[in-house]
């Protein structure tokens, strides 16, 4: 084996070590990352040859992990790893948009990344090392790739930018970026932050820089000693350079015309097809007139797929000199304009909260849905199992692009932006709303950002359902028209889809109006400097700020109330000590409860307290679920009064409920003022309902002294009995020394034991009740009484 052994070390002195040579070995290239206890494995593999016709990058990228890595059981009933989880799904695709742009445009082969998490300890987070060693796996190949990438996770704890950084130092953390990067241009970004200002994430980039640039020459190193750096040769592509020139030069002004008329999308998309076509019937025209020897060797598919990619460049072009030179974009916008805004809230009768966000020919029509924490969504990773309270779901249907085909399950760029603009918006929802909350997204029409549409129609919509938001949210979508070599470039507010498509950056950044709260970037050129990334910032700010307008000018501040349809919710705290009472054994008492009051009680221990929650579908009936709650955990104070049910009787008195699973003694001689010889005689049977006060609470037992002669009138001339001696113990003595035996007293002649058979004659004992069967001392029948 040639083991090859890689170690970079972070600035905080923690190592990474890349290995090769020893495991996978029949991948075209495979690494093992370590991080303290933290190991993945990046395997990569290519096909030798494209599949005939592709004409674009058949990248998939898949992180996993492993529920054995952390020593857990995954759940389910198969107890085996199932479908990719959100987060895998998304650490997959922060990986692939690294990787992406890197490869060579004309290289078709399919390729597979695989990232698998095969030990983590919960200390370091693994998915902020999944991009290094994907890209490392790529170093040890001889797959075509233009240069190393590496990603960081870049947090802010008390002021200072720290590179990867712990579970633990995240809790202290106010932004959470992460940072894919070559040596020399940063390729994607996303994150989350707690409004923090444009020069802030600019710090963070930097930061993230200085740390991927080591990452790569020591991928470079490893490349070089294993041989890698010389690639495959591949030809996946037939092309006829005489054409391409014919097309550039027939086509180009007809296609920049069509790009100053400012058309709607599918109008444009219509007239920019026209070209395409009316140049294929002339060619194919011209070429049917040809010798079948004069034709060559290409096929006449193979012409069209070639002046398919051929026209794309054309349109490309011609967009971005239009813009450059004229200043003029698609739809007739100057490169700082935002397209027209329409919105409205209680769109829909029946939901919680519900509004329609349209800008441009961009829809999103959201609605808000609030519920109890049954309704929690169980987060059940191998890192991370916890319970979340806001949902954000977003829907991408074919028909808001005017695709004709069916709807199937949701994709991972579903997935990719439903999460951004979480991210953007749950910062924004109070810790101590009762209420768990779902967001869902519909895109009725999409030409450009239609993320950004949901966090702003999410803002509507969460306002109009009477969410307490701590600010409204806005997003934006910005874009970079820049040619290499030149120094003239354009930043684009508020992309269209065709800009995003055929630019140089997608750059999404959502916020209040007082700072950021998250992004996410894709950049496709070289040599984007921070002065540019600046400018985009400040613009990006701009633009929301407008957007921000326009979102409280429909509504200006959350509804002060739900609508009649939203359960109510009411949450307190209880001390912890009264979790067990108020749930009861088995949870009998919560259970009738609910019952009873036809609500829905939720308890959980959080730091010591207990919180319970209790929905209901009015006032009363929280109200009532509340009564009974407090009549738990309230503690009987000595000289009130309480209504109370009888729960047993007793010879010697009756067991009185005074609150929810508190019971006291009624004795006998505390019924009445007159002398009782049983307590059926005063007319109490179980279930009586009776009123009582507390005479005493016992310091040694918690037990409880009740008394309901004291409420009623004392008869004229009665006499109060007086009270029994109580018997007194006789001193004891000096304690012996040790080793010392303690003289007994004399207790004179002891008695012959009797024989086996006879008993002991009971003479001269007391009994311990008098004639009317009453216990000579209340203390003393509290003794031998179970409760």
């Amino acid at each position: 084996m040639n083991v090859i052994t890689k170690t970079i070390q972070l600035a905080d002195g923690r190592t990474i070590t890349i290995e090769t040579g020893k495991v996978a070995k029949q991948a075209d290239g495979s690494v093992m990352l370590k991080m303290n206890n933290t190991v993945l494995l990046a395997t990569v593999c290519a096909a030798k040859d494209a599949v005939p016709g592709t004409d674009f990058m058949p990248l998939q990228v898949d992180y996993r992990e492993q529920y054995s890595a952390a020593g857990r059981f995954p759940g389910g009933f198969t107890k085996r790893e199932g479908k990719a989880s959100d987060n895998e799904i998304l650490t997959s695709r922060l990986v692939d948009r690294v990787l992406r742009p890197l490869f060579p445009s004309n290289y078709h082969a399919e390729v597979f990344v695989n990232v698998m998490l095969l030990s983590a300890d919960g200390v370091d987070q693994p998915d902020a090392l999944a991009g290094f060693a994907a890209s490392a796996a790529l170093a040890c190949s001889d797959i075509p790739f233009e240069c190393p990438i590496s990603e960081v996770r870049v947090a802010r704890v008390n002021g200072e930018y720290v590179i990867d950084p712990t579970f633990e130092q995240m809790k202290e953390a106010d932004m959470d970026i992460m940072v894919g990067a070559s040596a020399e241009n940063i390729m994607m970004v996303e994150g989350e932050m707690k409004e923090v200002s444009e020069q802030d994430l600019l710090g963070a980039l930097k930061a993230a820089m200085e740390a991927i640039k080591p990452m790569c020459e020591l991928q470079k190193e490893l490349s070089k000693e294993l041989g890698k750096d010389v690639k495959r040769e591949y030809n996946h592509e037939v092309n006829d350079e005489a054409l391409r020139e014919r097309m550039n030069k027939e086509l180009y002004q007809p296609a920049y015309d069509i790009t100053k008329q400012a058309l709607p999308k599918q109008d444009r998309a219509d007239a920019f097809e026209k070209i395409l076509e009316d140049f294929k019937e002339k060619f194919f025209a011209e070429r049917a007139e040809l010798a079948d020897d004069a034709k060559g060797e290409i096929s006449d598919d193979e012409y069209s797929a070639m002046m398919d990619r051929y026209y794309h460049d054309v349109e490309r072009d011609a967009m971005r000199r239009c813009i450059l030179d004229e200043g003029i974009r698609l739809d007739g916008r100057k490169t700082t304009d935002i397209r027209p805004i329409w919105c409205e809230v209680s769109t829909l009768p029946m939901p919680h909260g519900s509004a329609i966000f349209t800008r441009g020919e961009t829809q999103s029509l959201s609605t808000c849905t609030l519920g109890t924490k049954l309704d929690e969504k169980m987060v059940d990773d191998v890192l991370d199992k916890s319970y979340q309270r806001f949902l954000l779901h977003y829907n991408f249907p074919p028909f808001c692009t005017g695709e004709a085909k069916a709807q199937r399950g949701v994709g991972r760029r579903e997935i990719g932006h439903g999460h951004l603009a979480w991210r953007g918006l749950k910062g924004q929802i109070p810790e101590d709303f009762p209420y768990t909350v779902r967001l869902v997204s519909q895109i009725l029409e999409s030409n450009g950002s239609s993320s950004m549409a949901t966090v702003c129609a999410g803002t509507l919509a969460l306002m109009d359902a009477g969410v307490p938001m701590k600010k409204p949210v806005s997003g934006i979508a910005m874009g970079l028209i820049k040619n290499p070599g030149e120094d003239k470039y354009a930043v684009l507010s508020d992309i269209l889809g065709d800009e995003d498509h055929l630019g140089d950056m997608d750059f999404k950044t959502t916020g209040t109006k007082d700072g950021l709260t998250a992004t996410q970037m894709d950049i496709k050129c070289d040599g984007l400097s921070f002065d540019i990334l600046e400018k985009a910032l400040m613009q990006a700010k701009a633009g929301r700020e407008y957007i921000l307008g326009c979102l409280t000018d429909t509504i200006a501040e959350p509804r002060a109330d739900f609508k009649p349809q939203v359960p109510r919710i009411v949450q307190i705290e209880i001390p912890k000590e009264f979790i067990g009472a108020v749930i009861g054994p088995g949870g009998k008492i919560i259970q009738q409860m609910q019952e009873d009051t036809k609500t829905t009680i939720t308890i959980d221990e959080v730091d010591g307290v207990g919180k319970v929650q209790v929905s209901g579908p009015d006032k009363d009936s929280i109200d009532a679920a509340m009564a009974k709650i407090k009549a738990i955990v309230a503690i009987p104070e000595v000289g009130e009064i309480y209504e109370g049910t009888v729960r047993s009787i007793m010879p010697y008195g009756c067991f009185v409920e005074i609150m929810p699973g508190k019971d006291g003694l009624l004795h006998i001689s505390e019924i009445d003022w007159k002398r009782l010889e049983t307590v059926e005689e005063a007319g109490i049977k179980e279930g009586d309902k009776i009123k009582v006060k507390l005479l005493e609470i016992d310091p040694k037992t918690g037990k409880y002294k009740l008394s309901h002669r004291v409420l009623i009138e004392k008869p004229e001339g009665y006499v109060e009995r007086p009270a029994r001696e109580r018997r007194e113990r006789p001193e004891r003595g000096e304690r012996p020394a040790r080793g010392e035996r303690r003289e007994r007293p004399d207790r004179g002649e002891r008695r012959p034991r009797p024989e086996r058979g006879e008993h002991r004659q009971q003479e001269n004992r007391e009994e311990f009740h008098e004639p009317n069967n009453e216990p000579k001392d209340f203390n003393d029948s509290l003794d031998h009484m179970d409760f």
